[in-house]
Order: structure tokens, then C-alpha cells, then sequence
């Protein structure tokens, strides 16, 4: 006959690293920062503005009603035009609860 034997040593967890990030994580989230920054750079060395604020569309909200309350000594027109620019947006049509970057007034 033969005795089986039990180990007294305590059992080790196989994940090591306690949180912290190694190898490919961390080349991933460097090339992330570092793609992020120059795609900022080059936006602003083009002459694109850098959004000043952020809004949160309530209701009854236009980007019409927006550009008017946050820039009323400037053309609304181009107020509406340039969040449209900055925002991405094809059109004037925005939803509640949306985020919306304002850009810098004059």
C-alpha cells in the first residue's frame, strides 16, 4: 500500500502583480497617452480651438438657445455653426442629457 501525502505548504495565488500593470497593459496605455497628446497638438497647431467649457442640453434647449445665452455679444449664427463644428454635429438637432463643448468666446 501506498500513503498519499498532503502538502502543509500554504497555496499561492497564481495572479501576481497586485494591481499593477506590466508589459503590453503598459505599452498600451504609454502608445494611448502619447497618440492622445499629439492628435491634441496637431489640432491646435492647425488652428482648431480648444473647447473652453462643456454644456448639458436641458429641455427646450436649441443650440440656437444656448449660443444666445452663452455668447450674447457675438453673432448667434456663428456660435451655432462653430458647436456644430467642435461637437461634430451634421445638423442642429441635439438630446437631452447630451454633452455639448462650447468653444472659446471672442
Amino acid at each position: 500500500m501506498y500513503a498519499a501525502g498532503l502538502s502543509t505548504r500554504p497555496l499561492r495565488s497564481a495572479h501576481r502583480g497586485g494591481g499593477r500593470v506590466h508589459g503590453l497593459g503598459r505599452w498600451v496605455l504609454v502608445t494611448g497617452a502619447l497618440v492622445g497628446a499629439s492628435l491634441a497638438l496637431a489640432r491646435v497647431a492647425a488652428g482648431a480651438t480648444a473647447p473652453v467649457g462643456v454644456v448639458v442640453v436641458q429641455p427646450g434647449d436649441s443650440l440656437w438657445s444656448i449660443a444666445a445665452a452663452r455668447y450674447p455679444s457675438d453673432d448667434t449664427r456663428e456660435r451655432v455653426d462653430a458647436m456644430e463644428r467642435l461637437n461634430g454635429l451634421s445638423g442642429p438637432t441635439i438630446v437631452v442629457g447630451e454633452s455639448l463643448l462650447l468653444p472659446p468666446g471672442s
